[in-house]
């Protein structure tokens, strides 16, 4: 038995949830969401004890995988309908700086003009359900970074395009410039040291 699949999943006042051949679906007060388990899984729901519960149809290697992952993944499901799922960005750099216009994201992150014949700046559509908030616009120095925050309600949508945007200009080891996540460890290199001749 999976140590994941097992596990109940509590649903919280507000969320309803509806099943209708293997298609799961919650609403709650951050917004809908919808997928269809895999047939190797079971997924039901008891409105009695407000938990929804996972099995498989057999032990196959499969079947095995897919219960602790349908477990997650509904999981996921009820707690961002829910609560949310948000990432925390920081931009570290002296002139980086990321503005919202729109439904575009744009950042400035260092590189020319001459960048493959593109603008200085990327531009970035936000994807459908995911809301930016820039909570400072400009990077000061390397101790106060642009700080930007990526909500919504589904936790991949959110993840991913929080990686594409650090993905852009990962921190370089150095002088610790680039994008990270809110926490992110950075291991820091030396540079190399000037020695005199004799």
């Amino acid at each position: 038995m999976s140590r994941v699949g097992k596990k109940p999943i509590r649903v919280p006042g507000g969320v309803t949830v509806k099943l209708q051949r293997g298609a799961v679906s919650v609403a709650g007060p951050k917004g809908n969401l919808s997928w269809t388990a895999p047939d190797t899984a079971v997924v039901e729901y008891d409105s009695t004890s407000a938990t929804i519960s996972v099995s498989r149809v057999d032990d196959r290697k499969q079947s095995r995988a897919d219960h602790g992952l349908t477990r997650a993944l509904v999981a996921n499901m009820v707690t961002g309908v829910s609560e949310g799922f948000s990432r925390r960005l920081e931009i570290y750099g002296t002139g980086y700086n990321c503005k919202l216009q729109g439904k575009t994201l744009h950042l400035n992150v260092g590189f020319s003009g001459r960048r493959r014949g593109l603008g200085s700046q990327f531009e970035l559509p936000v994807p459908a359900g995911v809301e930016v908030v820039v909570e400072k616009e400009a990077a000061r120095g390397d101790t106060e970074p642009a700080l930007l925050v990526i909500s919504g309600c589904d936790k991949q949508v959110v993840c991913e395009f929080a990686a594409e945007i650090r993905a852009i200009r990962k921190t370089e080891p150095y002088k610790g410039k680039g994008i990270r996540y809110q926490g992110e460890h950075v291991r820091r290199k030396q540079g190399k040291a000037l020695t005199g001749g004799t």
